[in-house]
């Protein structure tokens, strides 16, 4: 019988912990959705196969943005498949406990808890993202020693300073891989008049993406759609060009890490020095962006291990905690503004 579930309900990617299991699932957080009907007709890596190649009555959608939700019914179908495939047709329902970004509302905080609670949890709680990452890349949050994560996912990216169990000093801003994406994609629009997928778009960010300079350039053959004939038409795109489209990412994501350390008490700084900054999520795996942190701040930078499931792990090592924590929502906006 299970009884503590933990689900990083990410933008890009959504991953369930089971209690004494580990990671059971791990899908994109993609849902496709018959127009007419309103069905739920596929979840996960089925669905995200639609995007962009679906039929004129599926609508293949992410329910969540800069992650936070943004569909609030497919998002609960999506929540109650994830309950349902871990916990079967068992009788007891679940708790559950849900990480959501550092800059997310008192109201969209609730709509992540009603979601959670008809899709058929317990009791629903929850955690804030840079605090689970920490957690999960095997930093211990009760000392009183200054930490800084940073963690890179599909929607935000979250910056924080924690010591003593708590975060002292934090910033989240809608900079991630899903507007690394879209900036590939304007990029390519602009300058070759050739439109392609999002699908297409993260390949390029995956293949020759990068935040530096690489020891040797790239070119990646890019298909799309002429804008002017309508036509399939075939590309070729080098890494120095898809870097100076993800420059300005890279540059709002190195300020922010700037501007938390420059709000930083300074015992923590020194901490901070010492351990370095430890990168988390997917988005941290782009090419020379730990070493762009590292020039602009002057502190040693590294990736965590495994930092795509940092969070998840993090929050289902959280679990442990779980009779101590506060139900419900826990107004991190409030707290966001106490720590400014």
């Amino acid at each position: 019988m299970i009884k503590d579930i933990a689900i990083d309900l990410g933008t890009s990617n959504v991953l369930v912990y089971v209690k004494d299991k580990g990671i059971v699932i791990e899908e994109p957080s993609v849902v496709a959705v018959d127009k007419e009907t309103g069905k739920i007709l596929k979840v996960g890596k089925e669905a995200r196969l639609l995007l962009g190649r679906a039929p004129g009555n599926i609508l293949a959608v992410r329910p969540l943005q800069d992650g936070v939700i943004s569909q609030y019914d497919v998002t609960l179908h999506m929540i109650r498949y994830l309950i349902r495939r871990v916990c079967g047709n068992s009788f007891f329902k679940p708790r559950v406990m849900i990480c959501v970004p550092g800059g997310i509302t008192e109201v969209e905080e609730r709509a992540v808890c009603d979601a959670a609670t008809s899709a058929g949890a317990k009791k629903t709680y929850l955690i804030e993202e840079p605090l689970a990452a920490a957690i999960g890349a095997g930093i211990d949050v009760s000392k009183p020693n200054g930490s800084m994560i940073v963690d890179i996912g599909g929607g935000t990216s979250d910056i924080a300073v924690i010591s003593y169990g708590d975060i002292v000093v934090s910033d989240s801003i809608k900079m991630a891989g899903d507007k690394m994406d879209e900036a590939i994609i304007k990029y390519i629009r602009h300058k070759y008049n050739v439109l392609i997928g999002e699908v297409t778009a993260e390949e390029i960010k995956k293949t020759v993406g990068a935040a530096l300079p690489l020891d040797k350039e790239y070119i990646v053959e890019v298909k799309g759609r002429c804008l002017t004939e309508g036509l399939p038409k075939m590309i070729s795109v080098n890494s120095a060009e898809i870097r100076d489209a993800l420059e300005p990412i890279v540059r709002s994501i190195v300020t922010a890490v700037r501007h938390v350390v420059e709000r930083t008490p300074p015992e923590l700084v020194g901490d901070i020095s010492s351990g370095g900054i430890v990168m988390t999520g997917a988005g941290s795996l782009l090419y020379g962006l730990d070493r762009a942190i590292e020039n602009a701040t002057g502190i040693r930078t590294y990736i965590a291990e495994n930092p795509s499931t940092c969070v998840a792990i993090g929050t289902g090592r959280s679990l442990d905690n779980i009779q101590v924590l506060p139900e419900g929502t826990i107004n991190i906006s409030r707290m966001r503004q106490q720590r400014l």
